[in-house]
């Protein structure tokens, strides 16, 4: 890539192009985008000193091409943080370009710098590119089951009595 390849942090400048690659994500994945309320939690959570997450852009002579989704949770095996990578993406026109490398790059370099005793996320079982890509990168595949209760189940859960 011979061009201008930058990443940056997500501001309130360019967050909208952050909202654009996440609709881009969602019609790949065949999701529903973030509603409007979405939008507004994802500005107010993700934007500021006390984020919840950290999202960076992926720039290409100051396009948005790709971005980056991570929090920090933490192993109690290990006693220490682990950095979950929430989203990674990158443009389908940019793809096999080195950008998604350097998006994962980045994030290791993050998880580095912060002494997390690992780093974890998650791949939709169709995503062949995706894995195998991971695989590429001598990533261990779990042979876990990850489970979800949405926000309406969350609300509709009455505790088992014993």
């Amino acid at each position: 890539m011979n061009q201008e390849f930058i990443i940056e942090r997500v501001n309130k400048q360019n967050f909208n192009d952050l909202l654009y690659l996440i609709e881009k994500l969602a019609e790949y994945e065949k999701l529903e985008p973030p509603d409007k309320k979405a939008k507004n939690r994802l500005m107010k959570e993700g934007i500021g000193k006390n984020s919840k997450y950290r999202a960076f852009l992926g720039k290409l002579n100051g396009n948005p091409i790709s971005y980056v989704i991570y929090y920090m949770t933490y192993s109690s095996f290990l006693a220490l943080p682990t950095l979950f990578l929430e989203d990674i993406f990158v443009l389908e026109n940019y793809r096999r370009n080195s950008v998604g490398q350097r998006m994962f790059d980045f994030c290791v370099e993050k998880a580095k710098e912060k002494g997390c005793g690992r780093m974890e996320w998650c791949v939709l079982n169709w995503n062949t590119p995706a894995i195998k890509f991971y695989e590429k990168n001598k990533a261990t595949k779990m042979d876990w089951t990850f489970f979800r209760f949405t926000k309406d189940q969350i609300d509709s859960y009455i505790p088992k009595k014993n």
